[in-house]
């Protein structure tokens, strides 16, 4: 079990890679972990996520009430901690700006599309949130009914967040879907697209089990039956049949180690 002080530099170091990788711009972005049942480490409000030090950090409890730190809790705080409230096994939450996925979430268009192989079995979909204002409830109502589906959201007209076991493997996440968008901005470039479908979908949904390095507990469902839609313009119901019995089976498994762990 990693100690505050290895979360501490662990939050600065992500920080700074988000800072880096252009992620994230001034003092945008927020960087949180679940230390226990009553105390979460997270970034302060007004600071470059690019120059934090460990000691810059500031604990909160589940209220969001400043324990300890020199520094002012940020406005957002209450998204992560309704993360936290509604995934048990989440321990790292990320929230950036990088440019092509928020694009995407200013242009209205969710990264729902199963293009690439490893993004449907490590994030199924990247659903879009509506609107709502940072750091008011407002922004809390829009992404609840999400959580508890997804490890990664699109939030409209703002950003993107992204939550793991880890805050290390909620940054990767964090990648992954920045990765993706600027792979489904070529695509839209190119003014053609070629989702994976029938058999090579259902493979995925099913191998999820084995390859799912961040143990997420999230069923992670292809958004809105989606490929099946299309299947069943296309193809044998009996095909389309098996692709949504799949993403039953994905979502069981995931629940039912949900229930192991509690």
């Amino acid at each position: 079990m990693p100690s505050e002080r290895q979360h501490r530099r662990e939050i600065a170091r992500f920080g700074k890679m988000l800072y880096d990788r252009g992620y994230v711009a001034a003092m945008d972005g927020n960087l949180s972990v679940r230390l226990d049942e009553e105390r979460i480490l997270a970034t302060p409000t007004s600071m470059s996520k690019g120059f934090l030090r460990p000691a810059d950090m500031v604990i909160v409890d589940y209220e969001g009430h400043l324990l300890a730190g020199r520094h002012n809790v940020s406005s957002e705080i209450a998204m992560h901690l309704l993360i936290y409230k509604l995934r048990p096994d989440i321990h790292g939450i990320v929230h950036a700006h990088p440019p092509t996925a928020t694009g995407f979430a200013a242009a209205g268009i969710a990264l729902n599309k199963p293009l690439v192989c490893e993004v449907v079995i490590g994030l199924g979909s990247i659903p879009l949130a509506r609107y709502g204002t940072p750091g008011t409830p407002e922004l809390s109502e829009t992404l609840e009914p999400l959580i508890p589906q997804y490890d990664a959201i699109l939030m409209s007209n703002h950003g993107v967040v992204a939550y793991a076991d880890t805050v290390h493997h909620a940054y990767m996440k964090m990648e992954t879907v920045e990765h993706f968008a600027q792979i489904a901005l070529v695509t839209h470039l190119l003014g053609r697209q070629q989702p994976l479908e029938g058999q090579d979908l259902e493979k995925l949904l099913l191998a999820r089990g084995k390859y799912q390095g961040s143990h997420s507990m999230a069923p992670m469902p292809l958004a809105c039956g989606l490929a099946t839609d299309s299947l069943r313009g296309r193809m044998d119901h009996p095909t389309a049949s098996r692709l949504e019995d799949a993403d039953r089976a994905a979502t069981a498994a995931f629940r039912g180690r949900a229930r192991a762990k509690n």
